[in-house]
């Protein structure tokens, strides 16, 4: 397996280790005394505030980024690209959604907001080794 497609399953599984924080930081509380629901995950979510509400937004988020860079990374594998180079900017995509979730958290609007812009980017530079 390529490391692209390794980057593939890290995107994949990003927005769940996003989440799983917010989770976690409730520790064993009840659901009672504000712990984690999983009988009602949507109720539990609507009531997040603070970082634990921006870890929340952040797992949405990741999720909608992945069919680009899914499709970018099938599209220039399928056209046979220098898989080198597929690898490379495919890491550089992980290292910037890890980048958007810290900025996330930390509440940094403006910056976030600069490295989404860069992670379309190189979705978009991905999809063009397609020709």
């Amino acid at each position: 397996m390529s490391i692209a497609n390794w980057c593939v399953l890290a995107a994949c599984l990003l927005p769940v280790v996003t989440v799983g924080a917010a989770k976690a930081s409730v520790g064993m509380k009840s659901p009672r005394k504000g712990g984690y629901d999983n009988h009602n995950p949507r109720q539990w979510e609507a009531g997040l505030t603070g970082w634990q509400q921006r870890a929340n937004a952040a797992q949405a988020n990741g999720f909608e980024a992945l069919p680009l860079f899914i499709a970018a990374v099938l599209m220039a594998q399928q056209a046979q690209a220098d898989q080198g180079v597929i690898d490379q900017w495919a890491l550089a995509f992980i290292g910037i959604r890890l980048a958007y979730i810290a900025s996330y958290l930390m509440d940094k609007a403006a910056l976030r907001s600069l490295i989404w812009m860069a992670g379309v980017a190189v979705c978009i530079y991905i999809m063009s080794l397609a020709g």
